[in-house]
């Protein structure tokens, strides 16, 4: 049985050579054929432009598959430095940010280490404002020395204004350019007086100068810092910058003249200040003031060297 098996599968593989060898022979044959050769020839010639176009289509996807990649590559790259022009900024910003304050902070501690008085350095922490008060809230307080009616000041020396309120880590300063706030204030270059007014919502107002002086456009402004017998002096130490003039004009009455000051510092900005804290305004203390003498005292307060000053005569003596 085995053997039978054996000779058909051999029979059948010599059938399949022989008809191979048949069919490669026959295409040979006929691959030489005039006939045959011209009629391969007719039909390239003939598919060629669909070849052609067939070639030309799968560059044109091949270079828009390409292009897509490259565009989606662009895409990423431009992504990632749009992030790092952003990093580059916000560190640009940053590094001007510490800049300025840098600038501030040195000009504050060149104005204090050139400086009569004690001051501490102060930051603004808050702002209050309405249609009558101009005020800020600094993040010192008593337990740094400060005190009710010490005087604040900004960088260069221009006037801030005095503290109204103070507690044990914060304090208030009523601004000069708060309606309330009135300081004498002397022009530099004609030697005249005035009351600086506040004016909001930030320019300040000089009322009250003697019609007789030529007040000139640009012309600085200081505290007077007037002082006078008996101990009594200003509230604000001599010579801090208020501002200048920008306008002058004549009263009705035409014996006085007020000034339009512009701050020397920007008041609604600030962010940093000095607090004088030695500075006594205003009436000296209570054992400092001048007291009527008592007659056969001598001119002098039993057990003390202050002086003291004549009773006042009454009337008609």
């Amino acid at each position: 049985m085995s053997t039978v098996l054996s000779s058909r599968v051999v029979r059948r593989r010599a059938i399949t050579y022989a008809a191979l060898l048949g069919a490669a022979v026959v295409l040979m044959a006929v691959s030489s054929n005039p006939l045959v050769v011209d009629l391969q020839r007719g039909l390239g010639f003939a598919f060629r432009p669909i070849m052609s176009t067939i070639d030309n289509l799968g560059r044109d996807l091949s270079s828009i598959a390409t292009a897509v990649g490259e565009i989606d590559q662009l895409r990423l790259d431009n992504e990632a430095l749009r992030a790092d022009n952003d990093r580059i900024r916000a560190a640009n910003r940053q590094a001007e940010e510490l800049r300025r304050e840098n600038e501030l902070l040195t000009g504050l501690l060149q104005l204090r280490n050139g400086f009569e008085y004690k001051t501490v350095a102060a930051s603004v922490i808050a702002r209050e404002s309405s249609e009558v008060q101009r005020r800020i809230v600094l993040d010192r307080g008593t337990s740094d020395g400060i005190e009710i009616g010490d005087v604040v000041i900004a960088g260069g020396g221009a006037l801030v204004g005095r503290v109204v309120e103070a507690g044990s880590a914060s304090s208030t300063v009523q601004l000069i350019s708060d309606s309330a706030s009135t300081v004498i204030g002397h022009l530099l270059a004609s030697a005249a007086t005035g009351e600086v007014r506040g004016r909001l919502p930030g320019s300040l107002l000089m009322e009250n100068i003697d019609s007789a002086v030529t007040v000139g456009l640009g012309e600085e402004v200081v505290t007077a810092g007037i002082e006078l017998a008996g101990g009594i002096r200003s509230p604000y130490p001599k010579g801090l910058v208020i501002g200048r003039v920008i306008d002058v004009r004549r009263d009705a009455n035409e014996i006085v003249q007020t000034a339009f000051l512009e701050p020397a510092t920007a008041l609604d900005r600030l962010e940093y200040v000095l607090v004088i804290l030695d500075y006594q305004g205003g009436l000296p203390p209570a054992y400092e003031q001048p007291t009527d003498c008592l007659p056969g005292e001598g001119g002098t307060l039993p057990d003390s060297e202050q002086p003291c000053i004549e009773a006042t005569p009454a009337p008609g003596s």
